[in-house]
């Protein structure tokens, strides 16, 4: 594996060469540091080219890249390969990001694919004419079973958020089903005083809603 290359703190330099103004340089940034951690803001002004909204989105999320990597049993250097590798896909995308709030969850995913990638390449590396076994083979299953789950909670987590966001008495309605999918719609329409006849029509509508939702797509699609 490569050491981890010094990670660039901008995508690209600002027009003419200018350095970053003030000490939080881009005012989204500024304004983003005095209210805490606003991670959407400070992705947009990262975009923009601001030095400072990098340096704060790099401290803010890269012990969480770097615990990714760790769960996937990397040692050391590799971890470091993983933190370098997605903060370089970040820049390359960070205009395309759909959901610049939920940048963390997208950053996990990336860890996960880089983790998995470097996991992937120690099986293919050879010597000789004969390839080489898999340096632990628990630490790939491992790996695919954390994959798995990752997966697993960031659909849970899009999905309770698209649900969030639905009309009161949709929201009541899908939030039972997901929780208690076994009841019947009699069970249900009495739980709810919903008249069972209105349950599959409200429960048709809010599925609807609910796979126009961006960020639980981007999560469905990331996750074929």
């Amino acid at each position: 594996m490569t050491a981890a290359a010094t990670l660039p703190s901008r995508p690209h330099t600002p027009a003419g060469g200018e350095a970053p103004r003030g000490r939080h340089g881009h005012p989204a940034a500024r304004r983003a540091a005095r209210r805490g951690d606003d991670t959407g803001t400070l992705v947009h002004a990262a975009a923009a080219g601001d030095d400072r909204a990098w340096t704060l989105l790099v401290e803010h999320f890269s012990a969480m890249i770097r615990l990714v990597a760790r769960r996937h049993r990397l040692c050391e250097a590799d971890q470091d390969e993983v933190v370098q590798r997605t903060w370089i896909r970040l820049v390359e995308r960070i205009t395309t990001v759909r959901e610049p709030a939920a940048l963390a969850g997208w950053l996990v995913t990336t860890a996960r694919r880089e983790s998995l990638g470097l996991l992937a390449s120690a099986t293919r590396e050879v010597l000789g004419p004969e390839p080489v076994e898999p340096r632990d083979p628990a630490a790939l299953h491992a790996a695919e079973e954390l994959h798995e789950a990752i997966a697993a909670e960031e659909r849970r987590t899009a999905l309770h958020k698209a649900i969030d966001g639905l009309p009161p008495h949709q929201r009541a309605l899908m939030r039972l089903l997901v929780a208690r999918p076994a009841l019947s719609y009699e069970q249900v329409g009495a739980a709810l005083g919903m008249p069972v006849g209105s349950i599959g029509p409200t429960r048709g509508r809010s599925l609807s809603t609910l796979r126009r939702d961006p960020h639980l797509r981007s999560v469905l699609k990331d996750d074929r």
